[in-house]
């Protein structure tokens, strides 16, 4: 591994703009993986990434050295930095000091949705956003298509949340989801507090798109009227609703039951 100690040099300096701006990380096409579980589950998904960062106090730690050995081997550049210039970097509080730099994907949306897909409409919340990526990856979901406004599904925060979904799952932004709703082979389901047919109404044993939308707003009147139901979850407290997050994984694994029952 090679150290960089001063806070001058060129490398560290790119690194520091990529930790701290989601303008920086848009513009280079690279963001952070912090941590261990990530930087396994990329190396285990999509293969070695573009630079290993490694903490001093990490350099020596069982889960550390493995990883580190096998970016090397995949011939991926390898840096230790003092304790001080990592944590800079690192959003994470008490973790093990190992960070990846990666390419962040830039796919399109497929010309028509032939299978099971979430459809999110200025979806604002990096925490929402990495759980319902999280659950779509358990689910078996194969597309998530975030239409412009949408958190950036690449930032660490989200990354962080989503636990490795981000790898498993084909994932474009600044889609024009009107334009995807209109060409969808499959049913594209809205959840709505006001609609009659619930979830366990409807048939969902096979292909859906799943439309969410804005936290406080929701989805947008233009897009649930394009929507081919509007579907609600019953619950029996006093709440109005649930957190969108929370509902994407009610609805997400209603399909995985329903399905799971259907005669095959």
């Amino acid at each position: 591994m090679k150290p960089i100690t001063s806070r001058e040099n060129p490398l560290y300096k790119e690194l520091k703009q990529l930790a701290g701006s989601s303008q920086a990380r848009r513009k280079a096409g690279r963001t952070l993986l912090d941590g261990v579980h990530l930087c396994e589950a990329y190396l285990q998904h999509l293969g070695a990434p573009r630079l290993c960062i490694v903490s001093e106090s990490a350099r020596l730690h069982h889960e550390v050295v493995p990883i580190a050995v096998q970016c090397e081997g995949g011939a991926s550049q390898c840096i230790l930095l003092p304790d001080a210039l990592y944590n800079a970097l690192s959003q994470v509080e008490h973790g093990v000091g190992l960070m990846f730099v990666v390419d962040t994907p830039e796919l399109t949306a497929p010309a028509a949705l032939t299978g099971s897909a979430v459809l999110l409409d200025n979806l604002q919340d990096p925490g929402n956003m990495g759980s319902i990526l999280r659950s779509a990856a358990a689910a078996g979901i194969e597309f998530v298509l975030c239409s412009p406004g949408t958190a950036f599904t690449w930032s660490p925060k989200v990354l962080r949340a989503g636990m490795g979904a981000h790898f498993v799952l084909k994932i474009a932004e600044n889609v024009d989801l009107a334009a995807v709703i209109r060409s969808a082979s499959v049913p594209v389901l809205a959840t709505s507090s006001h609609a009659r047919q619930t979830i366990f109404e409807t048939d969902l044993s096979q292909p859906v798109a799943w439309l969410f939308g804005h936290e406080g707003q929701g989805v947008a009147q233009e897009l649930l009227a394009l929507a081919t139901h509007q579907v609600a979850i019953p619950h029996l407290g006093a709440m109005e609703s649930l957190n969108v997050a929370a509902s994407a994984a009610v609805c997400f694994f209603e399909q995985v039951r329903q399905r799971s029952a259907a005669p095959r």
